[in-house]
């Protein structure tokens, strides 16, 4: 089975174009989905959140507007939410390619938005980056119900530069082009990477 890893700063089209992979027939396991199982009702990470950010949880769930609110810019308070809740996405990413491949899956995509961030283009057999102009990035971003400029621009803060992450990908998806050009580039990745001659790239540190 390929594993391709799937990454993009916020606003760039990462959600949409993972659904354009399962669309060719990948296996598409979505983090961000991941941690709102984990954050729901009866969720893993519900109560160890609970007693690490005290106030974040409503109705047995984790509100995430709270725990933003608690988290606001401080670094140690991010380490020590990364360390309770990475751990509970590692193992719901692993079940979910076991099953994978013990039905003969032959493409899964990681959806990561941290991919980089957390060295998980390590254990992947590429990167695709999907990447648009600073421009239509802000725009989109901006228009989301209750995003202001302050916290996009925190969240940018916590993230590696589109630059960086264009110049560390193997396949570029570009959404800034349109939706057809996008879904286009996408089935030419899937293509590629499923040809028999196809050879995954040696990631530095592997």
């Amino acid at each position: 089975m390929i594993i391709l890893g799937l990454t993009g700063s916020i606003g760039m089209g990462k959600s949409t174009t993972g659904r354009m992979f399962a669309d060719e027939g990948a296996l598409v396991w979505d983090a961000d989905a991941a941690v709102h199982r984990l954050y729901a009702r009866g969720g893993a990470a519900v109560e160890p959140l609970g007693e690490a950010f005290p106030g974040v949880i409503v109705d047995g769930a984790v509100d995430r507007t709270r725990l933003a609110g608690v988290l606001g810019r401080d670094e140690d308070a991010f380490k020590h939410l990364e360390a309770i809740v990475h751990p509970l996405v590692a193992q719901d990413r692993a079940e979910d390619l076991a099953a994978a491949r013990a039905e003969g899956v032959r493409l899964a995509v990681l959806d990561i938005p941290l991919l980089f961030e957390t060295g998980g283009d390590q254990f992947v057999d590429a990167v695709v980056v999907v990447t648009a102009d600073p421009e239509v990035q802000a725009a989109r971003v901006l228009d989301r119900p209750g995003m202001t400029r302050d916290r996009f621009e925190a969240i940018l803060a916590r993230q590696t530069p589109d630059a960086e992450k264009r110049r560390r990908a193997d396949f570029l998806v570009d959404t800034g082009r349109g939706l057809d050009a996008a879904r286009d580039q996408v089935r030419q990745i899937v293509e590629t990477v499923l040809s028999p001659g196809w050879s995954k790239p040696v990631r530095a540190g592997s």
